[in-house]
């Protein structure tokens, strides 16, 4: 495999959040490039979302709340590529930045962690702190009690651990770069329950400069997951990118094909519009474009005005 090495031999830095899950992408990149002939070392850099641990992250509002001040090292040279969780990623990104690579994906599938979830009894607790899980939860269990969690992976499964909740809903992904898959009670079947757009996904962020970081990374693409993502990210724009819609989607590349699906739940889960496309691979973004068109000529548009306006109304913390 033939190195790619920066000018004058440099170390590149990444930039990366803190936490145990964070920190495990930020090495794996390091590693990959480091197999290529580079030198790189991590600079943690803590994030609005990561400052706000007490309240639901809806209250915190805004975009970009796990991005932003990595981002602005990025465009202050401080930093020279960045590691996300892509589902964290706004979709518009600032000028002068982009997604330089998008690694082979992990499972991008939801799980329970401590019971699956025909086991659980009526009223048990589920925890979770986003509105498109709480909502599918709601449509298919509206026994259940609803509960908002925070804080890190490892943190989210001791709180379980301790009673806290009877069950949590969790990226599998995550759990399996941590090393926690004995955790996990069932991996939710995306037919039934459609995870986070992009969620197992990395994305690996430069300067839009075609500078050495940007080259490095662009080794690093997996062009089934730039495809599947492409699709999501697409359909997520279209419905005005907000991470607070109750948006869950799936898209499956096989060979040349595309399959897209997508459901907009109401928070207290009553109403749940779901559509699906399919079509060629190149035309991943097309699909996604499309299928936020058939979103907003239906029900799902009153269901994403009414979230919207909530969310407006809601006190912030800072």
């Amino acid at each position: 495999m033939s190195a790619i090495l920066p000018a004058a031999n440099r170390i590149l830095r990444i930039g990366s959040r803190g936490s145990k899950l964070a920190i495990w992408q930020a090495e794996w990149v390091r590693a990959r490039l480091e197999e290529r002939g580079l030198s790189c070392r991590i600079e943690i850099i803590k994030t609005t979302g990561d400052k706000i641990l007490d309240v639901p992250l809806a209250r915190i509002g805004g975009k970009g709340l796990f991005t932003k001040e990595i981002e602005e090292a990025l465009l202050e040279e401080r930093i020279d590529l960045a590691v996300h969780s892509l589902k964290d990623l706004p979709t518009e990104l600032p000028q002068g930045l982009t997604v330089a690579s998008i690694p082979q994906r992990e499972d991008p599938r939801d799980a329970l962690v401590g019971a699956a979830l025909n086991a659980l009894p009526r009223g048990a607790r589920v925890g979770t702190s986003s509105l498109r899980r709480s909502a599918q939860l709601r449509a298919l269990r509206p026994d259940l009690e609803i509960l908002d969690v925070r804080g890190n992976v490892d943190t989210r499964v001791r709180k379980q651990r301790e009673g806290r909740y009877d069950a949590l809903v969790m990226a599998s992904a995550g759990l399996t770069r941590l090393g926690l898959e004995a955790h996990i009670a069932e991996r939710l079947n995306p037919a039934i329950f459609l995870p986070a757009v992009a969620q197992g996904a990395l994305a690996i962020e430069t300067r839009d400069d075609g500078g050495d970081a940007w080259k490095a990374c662009q080794a690093l693409s997996d062009p089934r997951a730039t495809a599947e993502v492409t699709a999501e990210r697409a359909l997520l724009a279209g419905l005005g990118g907000g991470c607070q819609v109750p948006l869950g989607a799936h898209a499956q590349a096989h060979e040349d094909q595309l399959e897209l699906r997508a459901v907009v739940v109401s928070p207290d889960g009553r109403l749940a519009i779901r559509k699906e496309t399919a079509g060629g691979i190149a035309s991943a973004a097309r699909l996604g474009e499309e299928l936020a068109r058939q979103f907003l000529a239906s029900e799902a548009r009153r269901i994403i005005e009414a979230v919207e306006a909530a969310a407006a109304e809601l006190p912030r913390e800072t």
